[in-house]
């Protein structure tokens, strides 16, 4: 609203006499036409009342050469000081995202090259596996690129830091936890599909799958662009409080949230129901158990704990918010490596296999035969 009041003080000088120093906006405080040699005095804005009781005043000096630095700065006149302990929590924040992500990128790179080097683990379930482990690389990725360009520098003004390359980051940054998301819903569509029984995968359903997966997030982000572009081009996108047109990704995301929590919950009952001894064989239970263990280990990977804050306002208890979605979020696809690769039966088993060849071929020790076990669970 100063500033506001303070362009159009400037516009109303324009026709008046140019000697002097010129009004100008500083992003803090208005500065009227003053004469070379004159010192303008200007009382600390109201702005900074909202934090600390300020009625100090800051200075400026007119030379030839025009306005002088204010003195003193504004942080010391106007008894603003940096709020360390916020500072310091984010900070915090940030470190323990950075060494989450930098773990899960290692981790889903290792398990996605186990899984398209051995030819006997190539099928629709670990197609599916490999996608999810790619938006999570994909995600990891794309937070350090959104970081690189948002806050590499203490000193970016991020109220006026409007580039080509910080929107493309941040559009880049939103495709992938779209993407992230939507395999996710995929996964949990595959795993309600199996336990039904009555879901032929063909590679025509791979390829819905992965249009579900890749191709919507696509089309949400193009008409989000398109929004931004010609109805909210302000800073580097990157601001999305009561912004109508953040519903065009946030909207989405919330859906398929709902849908996985829905779908878990089936799942659930499906399980209850198959492990009542009176329903079921007695050559289906183990089955049926490691199923029930598997799917509770999926509670966090569907996505159920977002439950508690897509339905609610940006700004709401904003501390919880980014060490849930941050912090715990950041190792989230640690735990999807973990689960869906490293603990398979199949897998190990595979790998305990290749290990032992090796072996044979690099210093002849035979192999002995591989032990009957189990079919594994199917995801």
């Amino acid at each position: 609203k100063e500033e506001r009041h303070c362009l159009q003080y400037i516009a109303e000088q324009e026709n008046r006499s140019t000697e002097g120093c010129w009004p100008f906006w500083d992003a803090v405080t208005c500065w009227p036409h003053a004469v070379v040699g004159e010192t303008v005095h200007r009382a600390c804005p109201a702005v900074f009342s909202l934090f600390r009781n300020s009625t100090g005043s800051v200075s400026r000096n007119c030379t030839s050469g025009g306005w002088s630095r204010p003195f003193p700065p504004y942080h010391v006149a106007c008894n603003v000081d940096d709020d360390i302990p916020e500072e310091s929590y984010f900070a915090s924040v940030k470190l323990i995202y950075t060494i989450g992500y930098s773990i899960s990128l290692v981790v889903l790179a290792v398990a996605v090259l186990i899984l398209l080097l051995f030819r006997k683990l190539r099928c629709a379930r670990n197609f599916i596996h490999i996608q999810l482990f790619l938006t999570f690389i994909l995600k990891a990725v794309a937070v350090f690129i959104k970081d690189a360009s948002l806050f590499s520098s203490d000193d970016t003004n991020h109220c006026t830091l409007s580039t080509f390359a910080c929107k493309a980051s941040v559009v880049f940054c939103h495709y992938c936890v779209m993407a992230n998301f939507f395999w996710l819903l995929v996964e949990a569509l595959y795993l309600s599909s199996l336990l039904l029984s009555s879901f032929y995968h063909s590679r025509r359903c791979l390829w819905g799958f992965s249009l579900l997966g890749w191709g919507v997030p696509v089309l949400f982000i193009v008409l989000w662009i398109g929004s931004r572009v010609y109805f909210e081009d302000t800073e580097c996108w990157d601001i999305n409080e009561d912004s109508p047109y953040w519903w065009i990704i946030k909207g989405p995301i919330v859906v398929s949230i709902a849908v996985n929590f829905m779908l878990f919950m089936n799942i659930i009952r499906i399980l209850i129901q198959k492990l009542n001894p009176r329903l079921i064989q007695f050559n289906n239970s183990s089955q049926y158990r490691r199923l029930t263990k598997s799917t509770l280990l999926l509670i966090p990977l569907f996505g159920t704990h977002y439950m508690f804050f897509n339905f609610l306002p940006d700004y709401f208890n904003i501390n919880l918010r980014l060490c849930i979605e941050l912090c715990m979020g950041s190792f989230q696809g640690l735990l999807v490596a973990i689960l869906y690769c490293f603990l398979n039966q199949e897998v190990q088993k595979e790998v305990h296999m290749q290990w032992l060849r090796w072996q044979e071929r690099s210093y002849g020790v035979v192999s002995p035969a591989p032990k009957g076990s189990q079919m594994d669970t199917p995801f």
